[in-house]
């Protein structure tokens, strides 16, 4: 009998977890500050990855059938994977238009919308650059998004999930008045960056982005792209490099440019000092302020 009603209690207990599945660890991340014990996540990509080109497994076709909500980035991002798993999963409550499916690009203004999308353009986003995690200032918006959500899925929760929210957006906003004093600092400094990453975090502190090393979203840097680059990057004194594309072409240039390459997480996890989504931001200051 005692062995029945244990059985029964860790039952219970599972069931009264929310069951999310994020397709990124920044996402992830915010879901654990505000759902705590209440939520079981699963995250598909790592922070490693390259966004756009993450691998479909299996397993995760085996959460997302069991999820109860689903959190994706959007604008496009996950074209590349989400679908097939979507469909596999068969799962009715996380699909499109669902309660369950939660876009985030839709809770802020998207940058850099093509007014016309062909492939002579190379890999652009229809509805805009998806990068738009990489504003601190974002982060409180899409946290209150996420919020909302579990509240709608899980109202039993709902208020647990909101203190949670509260003391969350209270620490950020503590760390954001921190970060904006010191990344104001760097206000007119100008860059390269290999692909279109951290065109929102650019903007958001007055830094010039120059060029990309890509000539074209997607399309790998050319010789002539470079030298074309090279004449008209006088004054730069960083190239950004994030953690998955080759890094020989962002050292040649910085050489030539006599500027400094600095590699930059791009997500929780993208490198061991970014293990959450404070210490994302603490080591890009980090890294600027060398």
């Amino acid at each position: 009998m005692r062995v029945m009603l244990f059985i029964l209690i860790l039952v219970g207990f599972s069931l009264a977890q929310l069951k999310v599945v994020a397709t990124y660890p920044w996402i992830g991340e915010l879901v654990k500050e505000i759902g705590k014990d209440k939520v079981k996540i699963h995250i598909i990509a790592k922070g490693t990855d390259d966004p756009h080109f993450v691998v479909p497994k299996p397993s995760h076709i085996a959460k997302m059938r069991d999820a109860n909500l689903l959190i994706i980035q959007g604008a496009s991002i996950e074209i590349g994977f989400l679908p097939p798993l979507l469909q596999q999963s068969n799962n009715p409550r996380i699909q499109p238009g669902r309660e369950g499916f939660l876009d985030l690009s839709q809770f802020v203004e998207l940058i850099e919308k093509p007014q016309r999308v062909s492939r002579e353009m190379g890999d652009v986003h229809p509805e805009g650059n998806p990068h738009y995690n990489l504003d601190p200032h974002n982060i409180p918006i899409l946290a209150r998004a996420v919020a909302e959500r579990m509240c709608q899925l899980d109202s039993p929760n709902c208020s647990y999930y909101r203190a949670n929210l509260e003391d969350f957006l209270g620490r950020w906003n503590a760390k954001l008045k921190e970060w904006d004093r010191e990344f104001s600092k760097l206000r007119g400094t100008k860059v390269i960056s290999y692909h279109k990453l951290y065109d929102y975090f650019l903007s958001r502190y007055g830094i010039v982005l120059v060029g990309t090393l890509e000539p074209l979203p997607g399309i790998p840097p050319t010789a002539k792209h470079i030298e074309n680059l090279t004449a008209q990057a006088q004054g730069v004194k960083f190239i950004l490099q994030d953690v998955y594309h080759e890094k020989r072409t962002a050292e040649y240039l910085a050489k030539r440019l006599n500027a400094k390459v600095l590699i930059l997480p791009h997500d929780v996890g993208a490198m061991p000092e970014a293990k959450d989504l404070f210490s994302l931001f603490d080591e890009i200051l980090r890294r600027f302020s060398q």
